[in-house]
């Protein structure tokens, strides 16, 4: 659920909705819990925005 949640988040982030996040407390994820999910998913989606945006390699034991 969580990571259905985070996916759809960063591929569609447009289409949230409410129902989204009732579906996490109806999964037994607290507000807290869904504010910190959100915030996870979206402080790594704005940290790979700004290294692709500044055309920063991976590392080299990343793969591609």
């Amino acid at each position: 659920m969580m990571l259905s949640y985070a996916t759809k988040l960063t591929l569609t982030p447009a289409q949230m909705t409410q129902n989204d996040v009732q579906e996490l407390r109806d999964a037994g994820f607290s507000d807290r819990d869904v504010l910190d999910i959100v915030e996870v998913t979206a402080y790594y989606a704005y940290a790979n925005r700004i290294a692709d945006g500044l055309g920063i390699p991976t590392e080299s034991w990343i793969a591609d």
